[in-house]
């Protein structure tokens, strides 16, 4: 059922005239509500504009995408990098340049539909997957294979060693991977997994991501080698798209220090939740990522009498299993956090 607001959903929510803890959404660093973050965005707007719609292609432009694009490869390990005006965008720019490559395209199970073109269908498990790819490398005249997946899935089984990911032939494959849950929130102050792909040695790698949920800006990046992203730079896709807001840009190159200190208590969350919580066997939780994703209704209804509101509904679509997850920020109190784990606790069914 849907609940609906009128107002940012922080550490609280208001439906009804009646306030729940909010345990939910994407808002890992509760940066959007957060008063410095948010004066800070106001004087870039100031500054910039609260838009700007011309080309990147423009005879006219902003400095300030080159310098963040130029910080985020630094950031993430890559070659380069091009930024979008959302993370949805970025992959269907991705996805569009890499199938109109010559190579064959496989979907790992859980990859976001970013990435899709048409309506493609998932392989259900890495077994499958590793079957499949290994079978069709031993054809005559193959193409290149391209894997596109979540680097985080909400599985369990890839983030952070990306065990599944071992098992295939990946010195033939080119990755294709959506960070979208990761930057900004794991890796070195927030570099993601790019550098963990790249360590498993793949063909070609290729990250895209939005900004959104780790930065708290609208935006989306792309990030991979120099050659394949100007050839990008030089579509129609990319020059006839409006970019990123510039003053959402400027305030994610000056926000370094509050993300810092964001991330900062988002780490001390999680480890006093994980240092209290009595037992994980409900979850499954990948280590050092802030959810805890289920599939026991009678809790999401149990959380929800204590006052407690969790993400939980079918995604990505209607047709799709039921998401229920708990997600911790840095909005939250440590109170919060106490009241959280003592209620899990006393969950028995």
């Amino acid at each position: 059922m849907a609940l609906y607001i009128d107002s940012f959903p922080g550490r609280q929510i208001t439906v009804a005239d009646e306030k729940y803890l909010y345990f939910g959404g994407t808002s890992y660093l509760g940066l959007q509500d957060y008063e410095p973050f948010q004066d800070l965005f106001i004087k870039n707007i100031r500054k910039y504009g609260t838009n700007y719609s011309a080309s990147r292609k423009s005879n006219v432009r902003f400095s300030v995408f080159a310098l963040a694009e130029d910080y985020l490869a630094d950031l993430v390990g890559s070659e380069a990098c091009i930024t979008q005006s959302s993370g949805y965008l970025a992959g269907q720019f991705l996805s569009d340049y890499i199938h109109n490559k010559s190579y064959k395209p496989f979907f790992a199970p859980n990859t976001h539909s970013a990435l899709f073109r048409n309506k493609v269908k998932n392989y259900v498990t890495y077994a499958s997957l590793n079957i499949a790819l290994r079978n069709y490398l031993n054809e005559p005249n193959a193409k290149t294979p391209v894997l596109f997946m979540d680097a985080i899935d909400f599985s369990g089984g890839g983030f952070p060693n990306f065990e599944s990911l071992k098992i295939l032939p990946l010195k033939d494959i080119v990755i294709v991977a959506d960070d979208s849950h990761g930057i900004g929130i794991i890796g070195n102050n927030g570099s993601g997994v790019y550098r963990s792909l790249e360590a498993l040695n793949p063909k070609k790698l290729f990250v895209c991501c939005s900004l959104g949920k780790g930065f708290g800006i609208q935006a989306g990046a792309i990030f991979g080698n120099k050659e394949d992203l100007l050839q990008m730079e030089n579509s129609s896709f990319y020059g006839g798209a409006s970019p990123a807001s510039p003053a959402a840009v400027a305030t994610f190159l000056e926000a370094t220090p509050i993300y810092y200190e964001r991330r900062t208590i988002l780490q001390e969350n999680l480890a006093r939740f994980l240092e209290k919580l009595e037992s994980l066997k409900h979850f499954r939780y990948m280590d050092g990522h802030p959810t805890f994703t289920f599939l026991n209704p009678k809790l999401v209804e149990f959380l929800e009498m204590q006052k407690m509101v969790i993400t939980n509904f079918n995604y990505p679509d209607d047709a799709s299993d039921n998401m229920s997850r708990i997600v911790l920020s840095a909005s939250h109190r440590s109170s919060d956090i106490e009241l959280l784990v003592n209620t899990l606790n006393s969950f028995k069914q």
